[in-house]
């Protein structure tokens, strides 16, 4: 028998082996070290793109809202309604400085009792709304005006254009606010005050010195700060009787 069949040779070190079988896997897996680091490196490049892309998503909402904003605008701007137009615009004029709220509020501080406080809370809430709006709201944003000649806003419609930022809208901010407060403590009133309240927030779009989103912007403000009028009058009255 010759040498050559008297032993047979097996496979060499590494003969028949898969490439890359030689890396280390993790125990019980199969999974290959190398690929792990590279998902891991993947997946922290991931993490560090959402907030760009949650920023770029906010900007695109923002963009869509704006150009829904101006069309609504643009919408009320090109209808035709001469049968409003004297009225609401009276109704924006006669809003400036919350006169009518202040009116209103005169009016029920002659009677005792919950139409007082409505009246003080009412008054309350304006001032809120009205600092909030001005002094921070405003200045924040920043928004200009529309531009009322381009919309092609009746000149029938006009009210003096308020060279203050556009975003939110105090007129509107000021009758919720009232509206809100002196409802909640005199419910009889809530209706008809909403209703005047809804109208002066119209007004301003009609008129053409306010986007509809200003004026949506300023109802909630409004809403907020007539029921924070409401809480500093209820922490004012538990403290007198409390003193009492």
């Amino acid at each position: 028998m010759s040498d050559e069949n008297m032993y047979e040779t097996g496979p060499g070190p590494g003969a028949g082996a898969e490439p890359g079988a030689g890396r280390d896997a993790e125990p019980g897996t199969g999974r290959d070290a190398g690929a792990d680091a590279g998902a891991d490196a993947a997946a922290r490049v991931r993490l560090r793109d959402r907030p760009r892309a949650a920023v770029f998503t906010a900007r695109a909402v923002l963009h869509d809202l704006r150009a829904v904003d101006g069309a609504l605008y643009a919408a009320v701007a090109a209808t035709p309604t001469p049968a409003l137009d004297v009225g609401l615009r009276r109704l924006s004029h006669a809003a400036d400085h919350s006169k009518i709220s202040f009116a209103v509020a005169a009016g029920l501080a002659l009677l005792p009792g919950r139409p007082r406080r409505a009246a003080a809370a009412g008054v309350g809430a304006i001032a809120i709304a009205s600092a909030t709006a001005n002094l921070f709201g405003k200045r924040l944003v920043r928004r200009r005006r529309p531009d009322r000649e381009a919309a092609r806003v009746v000149v029938g419609r006009h009210v003096p254009m308020p060279e203050s930022a556009s975003f939110p809208s105090g007129h509107t901010a000021s009758a919720v606010a009232f509206a809100t407060a002196a409802g909640v403590v005199l419910p009889p009133v809530a209706v008809p005050l909403g209703l005047l309240a809804s109208a002066v927030g119209y007004s301003r779009v009609h008129t053409g010195v306010h986007y509809p989103g200003d004026v949506a912007a300023g109802a909630v403000l409004g809403l907020a700060s007539g029921a924070a009028s409401l809480a500093v009058g209820a922490s004012l009255m538990r403290a007198r009787r409390q003193a009492s």
